[in-house]
This record gives structure tokens, C-alpha cells and sequence, in this order.
């Protein structure tokens, strides 16, 4: 089991959807997706009066957009940042929720996110969204507690940022490390 623990207000989640599927599919190994609300992309606006800390902050946040937006034109997606970006605490509380496959859901949220700029902190938009891939909200209550039990859980056990994955109890950080994963995921199996 691979467990993928994802933010739809992540951009570095968004572009993880996708690769992380396929590795799934070369490899047999099935993904547990659960939710871990990180702070929303912002690049800090230029101030006449910046000091050298916010400048670099800023132009550190340029540089990761272009990177990010690179690499979603390499997976041939659209993606559009936001300039005050929307929450996501209803989607990730109706994915703590949801029973059975949550992939038709994700797509259909982080394009939402990604392309249209949805609100997923609204209930209506995202019961809207699983209505189109034929899923129903889930008891927003129990779903939101189940939301804050996950999250604890995963701060416990190191979790800060997503995507996060954990294999064979080894956490990694970021899409970048799916090749060691699939290497992984491989050579347990040969075992």
C-alpha cells in the first residue's frame, strides 16, 4: 500500500496526480489518498520599500510558479495560479469522507482548483463536483472530524508538506522521489 497524503490547493499535488497514478499502475500497488491541507501557493506582492528577505521570498515564489507551470505544460495540463488563491477545507474533508474511489473526484477537484480557480472550501461546489463523477457528499460533520483525526495522525508521524508518500514506513517528500518509490514498490515484490 502506498499512502499519498495531497492537498488540492498544492500545486506540487496537482502535478503528483497524475505520475502517481501511472507508478500505481505499472506497479500493482494500491494508493491510499488522504488529505493534508498545506497554506495556499502566494507570491508576495513587490513592495516599493521590500528589504532584501521579502525580495528573495518573492522571487523565490516566481521561480517555483514558472517551475511549476513548466512542468504542467510537460504533462500537457492546463494550470492557472490564482492571485488570492481559494481554500480547499470542504474537498478535503468530502476525500476523509468518501467511500470507494476517490481518483474520479480528484481529478475533478484540482482541475476545479487548477483551471478554474473553484472555491473548494464551498460545500455547494464540491457536492457539485462529486455529483459529476456520480459520488455523493459524505456527512460533512463526520467527514470533517475524520479530516482533523487524519491530520493529527499525520503530523505525528512527520508529515509537514504535500504530496507526502509513505511506503514499508519511509516518508518522502515531493513527486520527484516516485522513481526511488517505484524501485521500492518493485523490489518487494521480487521478494
Amino acid at each position: 500500500m502506498l499512502t499519498v497524503f495531497i492537498d488540492f490547493k498544492s500545486p506540487a499535488s496537482f502535478l503528483a496526480l497524475e505520475p502517481t497514478l501511472a507508478l500505481a499502475r505499472e506497479t500493482g500497488v494500491p494508493v491510499d489518498w488522504l488529505p493534508f491541507s498545506v497554506r495556499p501557493f502566494v507570491i508576495p506582492e513587490e513592495q516599493a520599500d521590500e528589504t532584501v528577505g521579502e525580495r528573495h521570498r518573492r522571487v523565490r515564489a516566481i521561480a517555483r510558479r514558472d517551475t511549476h507551470l513548466h512542468y504542467a505544460a510537460v504533462q500537457g495540463r492546463e494550470m492557472h495560479f490564482a492571485q488570492a488563491p481559494a481554500g480547499s477545507g470542504a474537498a478535503l474533508a468530502a476525500l476523509a469522507g468518501l467511500d470507494g474511489d476517490p481518483v474520479p473526484f480528484l481529478r475533478a477537484a484540482f482541475d476545479a482548483y487548477w483551471t478554474d480557480q473553484a472555491d473548494l472550501d464551498d460545500e455547494a461546489v464540491v457536492a457539485g463536483l462529486l455529483s459529476d463523477v456520480n459520488l455523493a457528499l459524505p456527512d460533512m460533520q463526520s467527514a470533517r472530524e475524520t479530516l482533523d483525526s487524519i491530520r493529527a495522525e499525520a503530523e505525528e508521524s512527520g508529515i509537514f508538506e504535500s504530496p507526502s508518500y509513505v511506503i514499508a514506513d519511509q516518508l518522502f517528500v515531493g513527486r520527484e522521489h516516485l522513481p526511488w518509490i517505484g524501485s521500492l514498490i518493485k523490489a518487494a515484490t521480487v521478494r
